[in-house]
């Protein structure tokens, strides 16, 4: 008797948790979008000729005028990116705003605002515990709106690049992630975002329980209160022996591995690589351009808050300027900072 009294209540406090997050998710789900990229590739093959090819993640809206936050590897070399709300046919154009690629986090804006949406509220993800149940939204595999539930399993801080420059705080969970969950929310069990999902770690190419988000907080300081510029480039960078070995004239540097159609540095000119190779085990493209110097600021890792700060600091009528190598040869190319 005793067993079944147990197994009864058991039961009911699971099925009042299951409509519990039900009604949650009916809360939020129509502020969760799709997003599509697309983005040109330099084909594998003899010829490497440029292909286009589509991208597909999540992301969350946050006001009521069209922000949006998401991944950065999702759009950070995207040509043209819309968005597609719940259960509409509607494509959305949207542009980038900022980026910041070092915390995988994104801000886009909406050129209109569809009929129906919903506004996500943003929580404080230092009041998020281990062991809180969470849950989180997206389109894995383009399977729209599709929700997965489980717990905070640890707190990750990334090392502090400088001194300057905030950690970068993640979540991990293991709820269920998979392609095209990124960029989407986590969601504590009152509806709010408490982090924007990132990367898992996986033998297999699947999900094996290990995911993990950006924190709320640390995505609401890079991308609203002290937002990163998009650049439009995606670069790998260089230092040390890895320099040396491409010949750079500083022992830091960066390869231009792709540029986005319409970015600031596709206005300057810069390009992208065009040879695949593996040099250590990492794969690049090589043939692009090599950032040496923002507006005369040789970029080192001590430099990188101050660089943002620099570029932030530039007006948009001014001309800002790289100092590259292209081909052996140092160059400088300028253009103003919105057109």
């Amino acid at each position: 008797m005793l067993r079944m009294v147990v197994l009864s209540a058991l039961f009911g406090f699971c099925t009042l948790l299951g409509q519990s997050l039900s009604e949650v998710y009916n809360r939020v789900k129509e502020s969760v979008v799709i997003i599509n990229t697309n983005e040109r590739m330099i084909a594998p093959t003899p010829g490497r000729q440029e292909v286009m090819t589509a991208g597909l993640g999540s992301g969350v809206l946050i006001s009521d005028d069209g922000k949006i936050l998401s991944a950065a590897h999702v759009v950070q070399t995207a040509d043209q990116v819309v968005v597609q709300f719940y259960q509409s046919e509607e494509m959305v154009p949207a542009r980038i705003v900022s980026t910041a690629p070092l915390a995988d986090v994104a801000l886009l804006q909406l050129e209109w605002m569809p009929k129906k949406f919903t506004v996500a509220t943003m929580g404080n993800s230092d009041q998020v515990q281990v062991g809180d149940k969470i849950f989180v939204v997206g389109a894995p595999y383009g399977i729209s709106h599709s929700l997965t539930a489980g717990y905070i399993s640890g707190r990750r801080k990334e090392p502090q690049m400088t001194d300057e420059m905030t950690g970068i705080e993640l979540f991990q969970t293991d709820a269920a992630i998979n392609q095209g969950n990124s960029g989407g929310p986590m969601f504590n069990l009152q509806g709010e975002v408490i982090g924007i999902v990132s990367h898992i770690l996986s033998q297999s190419g699947g999900f094996e329980g290990i995911g993990f988000a950006i924190t709320s907080n640390i995505a609401r300081e890079l991308m609203l209160e002290q937002p990163f510029f998009w650049t439009g480039i995606d670069g790998i960078y260089l230092e040390g022996p890895m320099a040396a070995a491409f010949n750079l004239p500083q022992p830091y540097g960066i390869l231009v591995q792709k540029v986005a159609a319409g970015s600031i540095a596709d206005r300057m000119g810069l390009r992208g690589g065009k040879i695949m190779a593996i040099i250590e085990n990492q794969p690049l493209m090589l043939g692009g351009d090599f950032i040496l110097k923002i507006e005369d600021m040789p970029l080192s890792k001590e430099n990188l808050t101050k660089t943002r700060t620099l570029i932030n600091q530039v007006k948009s009528d001014q001309p800002l300027s790289f100092t590259i190598l292209r081909e052996g040869k140092l160059r400088e190319v300028t253009v103003l900072k919105s057109q």
